[in-house]
């Protein structure tokens, strides 16, 4: 147990004595801590006996009211000051605010030196070091556990949970959202209350009120600034400020890792998506490697993507993919993404780590490898229209140019898509739906003006014309399927 206030008031070779704050001396003492910065509060963990000859104390009354009142915000055990120094004097204020407040305040005999009463507070606290300092070396040790096991971030953050006694998650600073995949994720209110990283500041820990008693420990992780590790104490405990700051160090090594894991991935599926759209490996071959990486062609799609106005977002894309769980494969070209995924929940996904200013072009289902290389083309020209109409995301089967084809390209990619189903008939029939297609709208939609011109019974039209809408899966009293129809048969 460490030593109280009223334990280093007892010792006469300290020479302490009282000033005010009789009613707390049973404060326990976990360490001293000698000062005369301003503000000294902003460099303490908390249980401190804050040492000072005086210098930081301020002249009048409700400055040192004040500086009572902080000191008590931030957790130090006692003020101690050294007596014919500088400290200035101290007035009633500060002595009722210390009085009321349950904070004492002490004396130091001058010349005391403040290393004995270091050296008492040292040795009488030996134990609990002690303690710290062996649960410091178990928290590395987590680290070299998951190091050999390959066990992940979720192993470790478990491991520091039971050394700091609450629970330890590594989080995204943006979202509060865990960093890694496959955890429960927190509460949305605390969720939110990381994400805006607000509180007092102590020791290099913020402390975030989440209602109530409860509260949230917020300590950045070095050389990642994009992640915080968060502890959620019970309301009764203290974790250990310096336990904490150890923990996100070695989170900071634990994420490194992870991070060259993620790349060596990435690099691979992009090298396999290089291979299978440059034609380099057989069907079959691709698609048992895309199965590896847990791609079903059957229900996967293509999305390209870009960002203009956040590029450094576009090249992160991969890492939220990862943090969901989503299987992936993804390859960066001139300033745009190609990437297959999954699902359509995958492509929600892919849309959200975008972020504003993003944009995405979506292909059709891929189905078979062999279409991996239309697949790509699709999603392309899809991002295209998307660009020209400040849509976020396009799907190819809605991707319409507003102004028609602009190339050839595109001309046969708005036929396939639109016209294919009909162009797949004997090319009899197909001319035959087709025409009369063209004629029934060239007509104004008037299918006895069709008729005539096509020297059929205008029955011949109603029906040819149905065909079409039933092959098509369009509707030609639809305003935008009429459209697409059209500048179909105009790129045909």
């Amino acid at each position: 147990m460490p030593i109280t206030v009223g334990e280093l008031l007892e010792m006469p070779h300290l020479r302490l004595r009282l000033h005010s704050g009789a009613g707390a001396l049973n404060r326990p003492v976990s360490w001293t801590h000698t000062t005369d910065l301003p503000e000294p509060w902003r460099w303490v963990a908390g249980g401190e006996l804050l040492m000072t000859n005086g210098m930081p104390i301020p002249r009048s009354a409700s400055g040192q009211e004040e500086f009572v009142r902080q000191l008590v915000e931030h957790g130090v055990a006692a003020l101690a000051i050294g007596e014919k120094m500088y400290a200035p004097p101290l007035t009633k204020r500060l002595t009722r605010t210390s009085d009321e407040l349950g904070f004492p305040v002490l004396w130091i005999a001058y010349p005391m030196p403040f290393v004995a009463i270091s050296r008492t507070v040292a040795e009488a606290t030996l134990l609990e070091q002690s303690q710290r300092l062996i649960r410091t070396e178990r928290i590395y040790q987590a680290l070299q556990r998951i190091s050999l096991q390959n066990s992940g971030l979720k192993t470790l953050t478990s491991a520091l949970s039971r050394e700091i006694d609450c629970d330890v998650r590594v989080c995204d600073r943006a979202t509060g959202f865990d960093w890694y995949p496959g955890v429960a994720p927190l509460p949305e209110g605390i969720r939110g209350a990381v994400a805006e990283h607000r509180g007092r500041l102590r020791a290099g820990v913020i402390a975030v009120r989440l209602g109530g008693d409860r509260r949230a420990l917020l300590v950045d992780v070095p050389t990642h600034p994009d992640a915080v590790l968060v502890a959620l104490p019970e309301p009764t405990e203290q974790p250990d400020a310096l336990l904490l700051q150890h923990a996100a160090t070695v989170c900071a090594l634990a994420l490194s890792q992870a991070r060259l894991t993620i790349e060596y991935d990435r690099r691979t599926g992009a090298e396999l998506l290089l291979q299978i759209l440059d034609a380099q490996l057989a069907p079959a071959v691709a698609q048992r490697q895309l199965e590896e990486l847990g791609l079903r062609l059957e229900g996967a799609v293509c999305v390209a993507a870009r960002n203009d106005d956040d590029p450094d977002l576009l090249s992160s894309v991969h890492l939220s993919l990862w943090r969901s769980a989503v299987s992936h494969v993804t390859v960066h070209r001139g300033g745009t993404s190609l990437t297959v995924l999954p699902d359509d929940a995958a492509v929600q996904v892919l849309v959200q780590a975008l972020g504003q200013g993003g944009q995405a072009g979506v292909s059709d289902l891929i189905v078979r490898s062999d279409r991996m290389v239309d697949a790509a083309r699709e999603a392309t020209w899809s991002l295209e229209i998307a660009k020209e109409q400040g849509t976020l995301l396009l799907r190819y089967a809605d991707a319409i140019p507003l102004l028609g084809p602009r190339n050839p390209a595109e001309a046969r990619a708005l036929v396939d898509r639109v016209l294919r189903p009909v162009l797949d008939l004997p090319s009899e029939q197909a001319n035959e739906l087709l025409m009369t297609l063209r004629v029934f709208l060239e007509n104004g939609r008037s299918w006895q003006r069709a008729a005539e011109a096509l020297h059929v019974h205008r029955q011949t039209v109603l029906y040819r014309v149905r065909r079409v809408e039933q092959l098509t899966g369009r509707q030609v009293a639809n305003t935008g399927d009429l459209a697409a129809l059209w500048l179909a048969l105009k790129a045909l």
